[in-house]
């Protein structure tokens, strides 16, 4: 599909107008140099036609955001594709964070990609992003083999690659030097972007869910969205089980998609391609009537979430399925496109602290969906304290005709009250 197509199925309204502007020139020019009678009513025509697409306003999100979203889809799109390639180069089967093992190489690789293309279109924008560049300047092996990755990861389509995503990286210094960009402090000020180059560190070694995040946060308000997904199924109505998905990053036909939302939009799924972007459609939590019959999924990892008081909190709501568990935001997409119901991530100690690029996105998506997004205490999260959400103790993300009974339930069994 060519950028043209894609930005039209994106952005009609924008599509238009452009179209619009076009038809305008021509008839000005068209006037101007007295070309043949007949094209005037034609082009006449094409205008009232077009301006009849501008008659309700547009919103200030729609307007405003038009272009961080564009951005942000095709950024993480390419940098899935860096992930899933980086998958394929290498053995399955390790579960370690050492420098020189593959989840080390995909998060480098792919937060340089994201970072060239926002600092490409928005070069006064703060980021906030994991990795910084000094591992790669004392380890010049391990820059190189990332350097290889980021040169060699191209999408198909050369528009959007290059008019969009302002093309490759110019060289091994440049690449770690845009690293060292996402170097934010945060706060509630400002436009910040947060990236998690791979959300799902053994997931991803496993062949598991992961997860490629990027939230835009103004004055500390999540305002854009995108969540790549390349091992979850393309198909919304994909039931949700602990291995759905599983099996490795090997491009398997319905299988890699991207979720994305802007502020007051709603929230939408598309196929992750290689090339510009696939067509998109509107999803939306799952109608919860009753809650015994609900699911909910948790992280794989006891460390990340206390899987003790899960059970009990499904045994006080009379939810009877067992927890599915996976890792990354995937959880955020799954039940933001109705494949499960509930996501929970309880804390784990009194001194732990999320971190803000492991929920941006994905806190957006679910609650453009149609659900509520807090803590245990009922608060929102709140990405204005930095680089953590400082103000904030576990997640809670249900629809929100039944969050209310959620989250009565888990203070029950944390033994906390609302704020």
């Amino acid at each position: 599909m060519t950028f043209e197509a894609s930005f039209q199925q994106v952005h009609p309204r924008s599509y238009r107008f452009l179209a619009f502007l076009a038809s305008v020139l021509f008839l000005t020019l068209a006037i101007l140099f007295g070309s043949p009678t007949p094209l005037v009513p034609t082009i006449l025509s094409r205008l009232t036609r077009l301006s009849s697409h501008f008659h309700t306003p547009q919103t200030a999100t729609m307007s405003s955001y038009s272009k961080e979203l564009l951005v942000a889809q095709l950024a993480v799109q390419r940098a899935s594709l860096l992930t899933r390639r980086v998958f394929l180069d290498s053995a399955k089967g390790t579960v370690s964070k050492s420098d020189a093992s593959p989840v080390t190489v995909g998060d480098f690789g792919a937060q340089a990609l994201i970072i060239a293309a926002l600092k490409h279109n928005f070069p006064e924008d703060e980021i906030v992003a994991e990795e910084e560049g000094d591992k790669l300047r004392e380890d010049d092996g391990l820059a190189e083999r990332i350097w290889e990755l980021v040169k060699g990861t191209k999408l198909d389509d050369d528009e959007a690659e290059t008019n969009v995503l302002g093309g490759g990286v110019e060289s091994k210094e440049k690449m770690i030097e845009l690293i060292d960009m996402g170097n934010s402090k945060g706060g509630r000020s400002g436009r910040i972007w947060a990236i998690d180059p791979i959300d799902g560190t053994k997931g991803f070694l496993r062949g598991g869910q992961y997860a490629v995040c990027l939230g835009l946060m103004v004055d500390g308000d999540v305002k854009v969205g995108v969540l790549g997904c390349p091992n979850l199924p393309v198909d919304d109505a994909a039931p949700l089980s602990a291995d759905v998905g599983a099996g490795g990053s090997d491009e398997e036909e319905g299988r890699g998609v991207i979720f994305s939302a802007v502020l007051g939009e709603g929230a939408t799924s598309r196929p992750l391609t290689r090339g510009g972007l696939a067509a998109g459609k509107a999803i939306a939590m799952k109608p919860v009537t009753e809650l015994s019959s609900a699911s909910f999924c948790e992280s794989v990892e006891a460390g990340h979430s206390n899987q003790g008081d899960s059970a009990k909190i499904a045994n006080g709501l009379g939810i009877t399925k067992p927890s599915v568990r996976m890792d990354s935001q995937a959880k955020y997409g799954s039940i933001a496109r109705g494949a499960g119901d509930i996501y929970l991530r309880l804390p784990v100690s009194k001194t732990y602290v999320e971190k803000i690029w492991d929920h941006a996105a994905g806190d957006l998506i679910v609650r453009e969906a149609g659900g509520e997004v807090t803590d245990v205490l009922g608060r929102r999260l709140d990405f204005g304290h930095g680089r953590t959400l400082a103000e904030n103790k576990g997640v809670i993300a249900a629809p929100k005709a039944v969050h209310g009974e959620v989250l009565k339930v888990v203070q029950e069994v944390l033994g906390v009250q609302g704020q």
